[in-house]
């Protein structure tokens, strides 16, 4: 199992001229390829990963500048190129319309990959050397574990990050401990089959306004001007805000329920279906907002190491169907009650969802459902609990 930690890096004002200069190289490389590519398929000929790779050799000679780049890095280049072209192919087969892969501009290329060679980690200094880049000090706030297989350095506006990519063992799944079923939502961001009820969080929403305010100061300004540039950066500091504090909400909440259960059960969601056909588009930003496909991934992983055991059901008919008695009672997504008119059953829609989600999960049959009071979660209280040393990603 690869996990991810990332950690901030703090790179002097030369090593960041030169990560600078290794992005913008790769980034010309990543164009070149791609360029190539398109070129032969035009020509009826067939491009391979293995035939580019090789065309890195010769494209050394041709642009020297590709040398001061470490070489697994160049070929990392290549390997995110093919790992596009098939993610686009399979995204068309789907149904979506999309169009061909984009060359990359200078602000959509951050990352440089070092995979497997190419550094040396001094965890009592918490530094990091790089081929050809130099030493790079970083806040090891936590520490990693596992045997470690590459690290990413990313630019995110002015800041810049090494994720460490370690490869751990997995732990053994437990044979016995509570279970519960989650059901995710919009009004509340989960609510579970023991009656707890998770706030959302909604920080996109809170930020909106800011946000707004800084799209238009960025839209008086002449583009690629200083000014322009210093609007563009606080925009992304507020975004990237956001993501902070989305993840530590996430981070945690997924943690609690993987210290706390041996078995979770979730819904199989096609999230990108309901995003793409949302009523409105304040529906379709509040679904993307939600983040329900990253916590089920926090849940995935973290279940994984933890042994815990990680169930997705079918959600057809989770909500319509009736926990106590099986039978399907039809509900518009504003009514928030259920209400069974064949065993007079009552509870909230998204607690008869959840004890539904958690019967499909372990496989039991329906019975009697007690109804039971819900007790409400706000967001300072998730924010509040404590964990130790957690993964920031799953690879």
């Amino acid at each position: 199992m690869l996990i991810s930690y990332k950690y901030r890096a703090y790179p002097d004002a030369i090593t960041e001229v030169r990560l600078n200069a290794a992005l913008d190289t790769c980034r010309w490389l990543y164009n070149k390829l791609l360029e190539e590519c398109n070129t032969a398929r035009e020509t009826g000929i067939t491009p391979t990963m293995r035939g580019m790779q090789a065309r890195i050799v010769t494209l050394k000679e041709e642009n020297p500048t590709l040398k001061s780049v470490y070489s697994k890095t160049l070929q990392m280049v290549n390997y995110t190129l093919w790992s596009n072209i098939p993610a686009l192919s399979q995204t068309k087969k789907r149904g979506c319309k999309i169009g061909k892969l984009r060359f990359k501009s200078a602000v959509r290329y951050r990352t440089l990959n070092y995979n497997q060679s190419g550094f040396k980690i001094d965890r009592e200094q918490s530094r990091i050397t790089f081929s050809k880049i130099g030493t790079i000090p970083f806040n090891m706030h936590r520490p990693y574990s596992g045997n470690v297989k590459g690290i990413l350095i990313t630019r995110s506006g002015e800041r810049w990050h090494v994720i460490i990519q370690a490869e751990q063992t997995v732990s053994a799944s437990k044979r016995e401990g509570r279970s519960v079923g989650i059901d995710v939502g919009l009004d509340s961001f989960a609510v579970d089959s023991d009656g707890a009820v998770i706030e959302n969080p909604r920080f996109y929403e809170h930020s909106l306004d800011r946000i707004k305010k800084l799209h238009q100061s960025i839209a008086r300004k002449k583009r690629s001007s200083q000014n322009w540039k210093k609007a563009k950066c606080r925009l992304e500091k507020v975004y990237e805000h956001i993501t902070n504090q989305k993840n530590d909400f996430l981070h945690k909440l997924s943690r609690q329920y993987t210290d706390t259960y041996a078995t979770i059960c979730v819904e199989d969601l096609n999230i990108k279906y309901l995003k793409e056909n949302g009523k409105s588009r304040g529906l379709r930003r509040s679904i993307h907002s939600a983040s329900w496909g990253r916590f089920f991934s926090y849940l995935s992983y973290k279940a994984e190491s933890a042994g815990t055991n990680f169930i997705q059901i079918d959600p057809r008919d989770t909500t319509q169907l009736c926990a106590n008695c099986g039978s399907i009672v039809k509900k518009t997504l504003s009514e928030r009650v259920h209400d069974c008119p064949y065993c007079g059953f009552i509870a909230d829609r998204d607690y008869n969802a959840a004890v539904n989600i958690h019967r499909m999960g372990m496989e039991q049959p329906f019975e009697p459902v007690e109804p039971i009071p819900l007790h409400h979660i706000a967001v300072m209280q998730v924010l509040a609990m404590k964990q130790e040393a957690p993964p920031e990603s799953a690879g």
